[in-house]
């Protein structure tokens, strides 16, 4: 993957969590966790299951006009109960985010890297972690709109007494900032979901985020109006304050390339599917079909597809792509497989022969959208 991103540029790696439903009494590592999809700001919905954080790779493919989150690194969040059980240390799942980064750090010590997180890993312990391998790995994330925000530490005096300053003088919250009528917004045209453009209203200043017994991380806040009114206001924050704010406004909406792949995951890989309830077969299978949504968009683009999309079958003529998806990969792979392994050792057969190329063509076409 990291071949596809040059190497002059920082890799960007969006880190979320995604539950799967798995009931069942003796089911390994099982839990409650909240249903992102039918889950509404007043209204919290729970399920029994596992929950899974991944840290995947935006990775730019020529027949895409939006990044693609390759995941690359998966880790189980087990309840305090079961590491109790086991012995093992207890690991919020921040603290698993902050675990798989690390591995990557280490196995690429040359490439730079760029965090992004929801509103669940908005988390100071995460912002300072970040902060101090700031030469190789910045965090970009929501912000809460009343956010603890002073200036840094006045420098001690000399001659002077006394213990030195943690934290200089308060700084409005950032929602307070907004409203001030003295602050002026500013507009910019900045990539936005879906790999497109949009433009917006932004209010940004550099401030030191503070929590007590934690200390103080260097950020830059970024709020974003939507000028056409089809996204709700929000609060970003980046560890790198010299970044500017549209490219931190363009870097957290290339997150929700991942939100894509947990779909496409769950639609055509089959993701909260299998029935394992071992322990063995619960942290093997699941990593599996993540990494497998790797391996076949890599497949697809090493093997020349192009732009060109799979054609769709007659029998939905209305349905017209103009963009390359996972299923369209997923079709050309599974073809290309069949094509060098099957059809490669039945080309011999008599029956085969009689069938003409372009009819071969086309059945094996229908049968890899169909299998």
């Amino acid at each position: 993957m990291l071949e596809l991103v040059p190497a002059d540029q920082p890799v960007v790696c969006p880190v979320d969590d995604t539950a799967a439903q798995h009931r069942g009494k003796h089911v390994y590592g099982k839990g409650r966790h909240r249903d992102a999809c039918r889950s509404t700001r007043t209204f919290k919905a729970w399920l029994w299951g596992h929950c899974w954080v991944t840290l995947a790779i935006n990775v730019k493919f020529p027949f895409a006009s939006r990044p693609w989150a390759l995941p690359v690194l998966v880790g189980l969040y087990r309840t305090r109960e079961v590491n109790e059980q086991e012995g093992r240390r207890h690991k919020t799942p921040i603290a698993l985010a902050r675990q798989l980064i690390s591995a990557l750090l280490h196995w690429f010590p040359d490439r730079r890297f760029i965090l992004l997180g929801d509103g669940g890993f908005a988390s100071h312990g995460l912002a300072r972690f970040c902060h101090r391998h700031r030469r190789r790995l910045t965090l970009v994330s929501l912000l809460h709109p009343r956010a603890h925000l002073c200036e840094a530490p006045p420098e001690p005096r000399r001659g002077r007494l006394g213990r030195r300053r943690i934290r200089g003088g308060k700084l409005p919250h950032p929602q307070d900032a907004v409203a001030d009528a003295r602050t002026k917004r500013r507009r910019a045209t900045v990539r936005w979901y879906g790999g497109k453009t949009r433009r917006v209203e932004f209010v940004s200043r550099v401030a030191q985020w503070y929590k007590a017994t934690e200390g103080l991380v260097p950020i830059r806040w970024v709020f974003v109006h939507d000028l056409e009114g089809t996204h709700e206001d929000h609060y970003f924050y980046c560890t790198d304050p010299a970044l500017s704010p549209p490219a931190i406004i363009g870097l957290y909406t290339g997150r929700w390339s991942i939100e894509v792949t947990f779909q496409e995951v769950r639609q055509h890989l089959g993701f909260a599917t299998p029935r394992n309830r071992k322990d063995q077969s619960v942290l093997r299978t699941a990593p599996c079909l993540l990494g497998l949504f790797s391996v076949v968009s890599l497949l697809f683009h090493r093997i020349g597809a192009g732009g060109k999309v799979v054609p769709q079958p007659a029998a939905y003529p209305w349905y017209a792509k103009v963009e390359v998806t996972f299923s369209d990969a997923l079709a050309a792979v599974r073809r290309q497989f069949w094509r060098e392994t099957i059809f490669s050792q039945a080309l011999p057969h008599r029956g085969l022969k009689t069938i003409p190329l372009k009819l071969r063509d086309t059945l094996l076409d229908y049968l890899s959208l169909a299998a």
